[in-house]
């Protein structure tokens, strides 16, 4: 590929292209000879009647993203998988070491470490999340004049993430002059040292984390006015209160919408990178108390460059994550109601 690639390259500097655009103008050769390899045999089908009309089109523009998918989705994974291995620092060429990769990471102790900060930030922020945004979703569920304002100011924050928010609360979680131990101090309490703390730091970040509960806030709201309201007037009628009306009716009905949040909550928490990374840059974290599994795995990859450990863990983390999924989804039989069935008769469906 490399040979084609220089090749290409070669001929359109030939042409007359500028050295810094032959790279771009090599792939997109490249792409356009795959769109014609794709492209010749759906025309032949559609000649010759096989394929239809209507099914060549959608081939036809579903095939960006399927290109896309494959070219920065699914190669590069299918490539960390061959990777992990190999031992390969990025300068000599790549050995082959079989499973040493792997029997590495479980005696490293490191990975254990990242494990279990990962571990317990995801224990401790996926349910705080939860718990939060479906709160503040049933106050915003109240009808009241200007409900709409108050919707969208818990929102806003949702949109500051990554770095900024960071760097945002780097400052509220000073120990010297933070707006939070600020406050604490009014109160007489004396703040503790947050991110300079091995023992508050991850504390820290689990309270960033509530920072974003605007997002999921949204997806619970719309859930709740999905809810049929002749079930609450029924309830009502029959003498339910406002507590067992929402233990019984809302719970059940937007449990879907729950399970949803925790496992979409629990992939994310378990790539924890971004936080950990800037703390560390900014001279926090001490004593690997931020030390999340991406961030081990970033760094032995990008400052150690032992891309085949790196391509490892990349997997490890992979399982780790599809292990606790299908934990939760196991367990969604037993909470989570489906209109289509009842709760025993959604267990007996899955158990088969």
């Amino acid at each position: 590929m490399n040979e084609v690639v220089t090749t290409l390259e070669e001929l359109l500097g030939r042409l007359g292209m500028a050295p810094d655009a032959q790279p771009l103008g090599a792939f997109l050769i490249l792409l356009a000879g795959v769109y014609a390899l794709f492209l010749a045999p759906l025309w032949l089908a559609v000649r010759r009647g096989r394929v239809g009309r209507t099914t060549a089109a959608f081939w036809v523009f579903v095939s960006p993203w399927v290109f896309g998918f494959l070219l920065f989705t699914a190669g590069p994974m299918a490539y960390s998988l061959v990777l992990s291995f190999f031992d390969w620092d990025l300068i000599d060429p790549p050995s082959f070491v079989g499973f040493d990769n792997y029997t590495e990471a479980a005696s490293d102790p490191q990975v254990g470490k990242a494990v279990q900060v990962t571990l317990t930030y995801a224990a401790l922020s996926v349910p705080l999340q939860v718990v939060l945004s479906l709160a503040v979703a049933l106050l915003m569920n109240v009808k009241v004049r200007g409900i709409h304002v108050f919707r969208t100011i818990w929102y806003l924050p949702s949109l500051v993430t990554g770095v900024a928010q960071i760097v945002l609360f780097l400052w509220v979680f000073n120990p010297n002059y933070g707006l939070l131990n600020g406050v604490l101090d009014l109160a007489g309490v004396e703040g503790p040292a947050w991110f300079a703390d091995p023992d508050w730091a991850l504390p820290a970040v689990v309270i960033m984390s509530l920072w974003t509960v605007g997002g999921n806030m949204v997806i619970y709201l719309a859930g709740l006015q999905d809810v049929p309201t002749e079930l609450y007037e029924a309830a009502h009628l029959d003498g339910a209160g406002a507590l067992r009306r929402f233990w019984s009716i809302t719970l059940p009905q937007i449990s879907p919408v729950i399970f949803f949040n925790v496992i979409t909550g629990l992939i994310g928490a378990m790539q924890t990178f971004t936080q950990g990374y800037v703390v560390a840059q900014a001279g926090g974290g001490p004593s690997d108390s931020l030390l999340f599994f991406v961030l081990y795995l970033y760094q032995n990859a990008f400052q150690y460059f032992r891309m085949g450990y790196a391509s490892a863990l990349a997997w490890i983390l992979l399982l780790m994550i599809l292990l606790l999924t299908a934990l939760i989804f196991r367990g969604s039989a037993f909470w989570v109601y489906y209109e289509s069935a009842r709760p025993k008769e959604a267990r007996l469906a899955r158990s088969k």
